[in-house]
């Protein structure tokens, strides 16, 4: 670590505060302000925004300083008071850490923050990178101001959208305020890259190279593709780590955007975040106090588990209630614990409020020996019954066990903690966790969906309710008892990603998984191949095709891996009739080709057509080791 910060900080994390402007402008500053001119008019506002962060926990707080630069200053006509409005962003800040000493609460930090100037350089732009160097070195001159105590502490490179500009930045900095750590950050977009197009291995190589203290990622589309890139990074540097992802993307509402992402689901990343190596953690783009506490508190636990002692004489308070084995949980938990192989079919809910015929496949597969009936929430983000209802009235009416899917899609975190309690009050004990569907998929493209966390968030919540916890790690007595799926699809195109969030769904809780239907082979053996190392049992996906159309809907709209044998196969069924048999072979095949791999499977029954995923099944109902005549795995 480079001398500066290490004899500052040693080892240990450090915390950075949250948004400024989100606070700004929820404090009813209108968007078409200055907010950086703020510091000179309205200073007692930004500094109770700075006095919030640090009685919230944060270490570090940014000046409001971020758009105080030449180019951007001149939109508002204040190019001539960059000095005037950065020096007045300082000390500021300056003032709130110095009022935390005097009440002897504890040490923080002055950083100045610096932006993009907000126009292109060359050769995409007319300006130069030598006038683009001049005005980031008139700002951190003037952040700098003062010497120690008095100006800034350090110099905070963020939000760089291209390497070219974040040289310049480093460069204006050490010419400016040699004296200074510099914190250089870049922003990356939904792959993980900069604006420009570079790697986050490059951009951690280059940042290295030009001389920053520390390198890192803020802003972006959120903590998840923020710890994806901060991983690339650390692989390519032995620089201190910095994170500062925004509380995910935007969403219009009410003509505002608003940051959806809850503090609970922030505390999660923080974990995420100091286990891939990163030292200092804060929040951008709505992310406020609360965020921030509760990041804090995530580091802190996370930091007594580091520096806990192996034994102790005390007795500890045990604050939660370990859930039953998987086997004692549910019939589903005992097969899986077994090494079972697992039947289930999946029963999509009615779209009006009679079930009958739900009800009836259900009675039908259960007689035939099937393990499970699987009912999804909502598929497609379609208006349905919900599916905790028609699970509760498939175990009580026709006595199979049932896997309630459970999305993120509609509900916020309390809604959440409250669905799942009640589940597991009335008797559901099996949960597929789960994303879902954007409702612009659905019949209601303009509704609202919530995503206050995804799929992994929500493994993790289950995961807590199941040791007694609630979502704020507050005891709520006996264990719900679930077992804890999740989802899988081996044909992906981005299968890196796909992996990587597997991995973190098991990390978070995951004890099973049920993929999305799979027409090739090679792909699940792939699949299954590059998750050896953290494998938890699989239950495959098996879909009988029912046309040609079905099976281009599979490919195109669902992006599923569909061969083209399996493509060619359909085209040539010449009616109906023929395409849904041929569509029950094929999955047939795949079945028994891929039975010696997995754990289970699960065959939806298109249109609601039960019969075909029982066709589907006939085999393994009739013996575990009998094939079926005549299939093939070279024909898949």
């Amino acid at each position: 670590m480079p001398g500066r910060l290490q004899e500052i900080f040693q080892d240990r994390t450090v915390l950075f505060d949250g948004a400024m402007g989100t606070m700004l402008y929820a404090r009813g500053v209108f968007i078409n302000r200055c907010y950086d001119e703020l510091n000179l008019s309205q200073p007692e506002l930004v500094r109770s925004i700075h006095d919030e962060y640090l009685q919230y926990g944060a270490e570090i707080i940014e000046t409001n300083t971020f758009g105080a630069n030449r180019f951007r200053l001149t939109r508002y006509g204040l190019q001539d008071q960059v000095a005037a409005i950065n020096q007045a962003g300082v000390r500021v800040a300056r003032q709130a850490v110095e009022q935390l000493k005097d009440k002897q609460a504890g040490t923080a930090w002055v950083a100045g923050s610096v932006g993009p100037l907000g126009i292109h350089l060359e050769p995409l732009g007319k300006t130069s990178l030598d006038e683009a160097r001049a005005a980031f070195a008139e700002q951190i001159r003037a952040l700098a101001a003062g010497g120690p105590g008095v100006g800034a502490d350090f110099i905070v490179i963020e939000t760089m959208p291209a390497l070219n500009e974040a040289e310049q930045a480093i460069l204006a900095a050490r010419e400016a305020a040699p004296d200074l750590p510099v914190f250089a950050l870049v922003t990356v977009d939904e792959e993980a890259h900069c604006l420009d197009g570079a790697s986050a291995e490059v951009a951690a190589a280059r940042l290295t190279a030009w001389g920053a203290d520390a390198i890192g990622v803020n802003c972006s589309t959120g903590p998840a593709t923020v710890l994806t890139a901060i991983e690339c990074m650390a692989s390519e540097s032995s620089l201190p780590l910095v994170v500062m992802p925004n509380a995910g993307m935007p969403r219009a509402v009410d003509g505002r955007n608003i940051y959806l992402c809850s503090p609970e689901y922030m505390a999660s990343f923080a974990r995420k975040f100091l286990k891939a190596g990163a030292q200092f953690i804060g929040g951008c783009c709505g992310t406020t106090p609360n965020h921030i506490r509760a990041m804090k508190s995530a580091m802190r636990a996370v930091d007594a588990q580091k520096t806990a002692p192996t034994h102790t004489s005390r007795t500890p308070i045990v604050t939660e209630t370990p859930p039953a084995p998987i086997a004692e949980r549910s019939r589903l938990g005992r097969l899986v614990h077994e090494g079972k192989f697992v039947t289930m079919v999946e029963i999509v809910p009615p779209k009006g409020i009679d079930c009958s015929k739900e009800l009836a496949g259900a009675s039908l597969l259960a007689g035939l020996g099937i393990d499970v009936i699987n009912v999804p929430d909502s598929p497609r983000a379609s208006a349905r019954m919900s599916a905790q209802s028609l699970c509760i009235q498939i175990q009580q009416k026709v006595g199979i066990e049932t896997i309630l899917h459970y999305t993120c899609r509609d509900r916020n975190v309390l809604s959440i903690q409250s669905d799942l309690l009640g589940a597991a009050s009335i008797g559901l004990k099996n949960i597929l966790c789960l994303t879902g569907d954007p409702p612009k998929l659905g019949n209601y493209p303009d509704a609202t969906a919530v995503f206050d966390v995804d799929a992994i968030g929500l493994v993790n919540i289950v995961n807590r309710l199941n040791h007694g916890l609630d979502i704020g790690g507050n005891p709520i007595g006996a264990s719900t008892g679930f077992t804890i799926a999740c989802a899988a699809n081996p044909g992906v195109p981005d299968i890196d990603n796909e992996v990587r969030r597997f991995a973190y769904k098991v990390e978070a809780g995951a004890e099973y998984a049920i993929t999305q239907p799979v027409f090739d082979l090679r792909v699940l053996e792939a699949f299954l191949k590059r998750i050896e190392g953290f494998r938890i049992p699989v239950i495959a996906g098996i879909w009988p095709l029912t046309s040609l159309r079905n099976a281009e809907f599979m490919k195109n709209d669902l992006r599923v891996s569909v061969p083209d044998a399996v493509m060619l196969r359909m085209q040539a069924a010449q009616t109906p009739e023929a395409a849904r048999a041929e569509g029950i072979r094929i999955a047939q095949e795949m079945l028994e080709a891929a039975r010696a791999m997995v754990q289970g499977v699960q065959v939806s029954a298109p249109f609601g057509r039960y019969a075909s995923a029982a066709d589907v099944l006939a085999s393994v109902l009739r013996s575990e080791k009998e094939p079926v005549e005549g299939a093939s795995i070279a024909r898949i």
